[in-house]
């Protein structure tokens, strides 16, 4: 749900998954034929995850970070991960990237530049995210939803952004 101001976006579990659904259905419409999923840890693993059992491809998995403060609310450097971890040995082939977001651009954009730069086997690359901000540099090949108001996302799963081990031993009196 979108607040009056433009300024947050609060989605539920229900609306993400099906979000993620109805991505699922625009790469499916297109015709693209993909041999691999590669997402982006953090947030790109739940989407990613979900496509690749639609889809029955297998998925690779590559750390990128650049949100940490303030429980994932404060952007900081980007840091991407050397490794691409895949069940398959080397990514190769025709290639869908999967992230949740293109906020502001920078993260995709490092990502799809390495990508070409360093991973020849790759012979196609096209990116699917749920949600794309209107500030954005990056421009999806598959988006669900377009944001000009730029709000913050508020994910369902983010309660355990603050969440402890201890925090969770008082709530379960275990």
């Amino acid at each position: 749900m979108l607040t009056e101001d433009g300024k947050h976006l609060y989605v539920s579990y229900d609306e993400y998954h099906g979000l993620i659904e109805k991505l699922a259905i625009k790469i499916h419409q297109s015709d693209w034929q993909f041999d691999t999923i590669l997402c982006l840890a953090r947030g790109g693993l739940r989407p990613g995850d979900i496509l690749s059992r639609i889809f029955d491809k297998p998925l690779a998995i590559m750390s990128t970070s650049s949100y940490r403060a303030e429980a994932g609310t404060v952007r900081g450097h980007l840091d991407i991960g050397r490794f691409i971890a895949t069940p398959k040995g080397e990514i190769a082939g025709r290639v869908l990237l999967v992230d949740d977001l293109a906020d502001s651009g920078v993260t995709l954009n490092a990502v799809v530049k390495m990508l070409k730069e360093n991973y020849q086997p790759i012979t196609e690359l096209r990116t699917a995210v749920i949600w794309t901000k209107g500030v954005s540099t990056f421009q999806a090949d598959y988006s669900v939803e377009d944001l000009p108001t730029n709000p913050w996302i508020h994910q369902p799963f983010e309660g355990y952004d603050n969440l402890s081990p201890e925090k969770l031993l008082e709530k379960w009196k275990v």
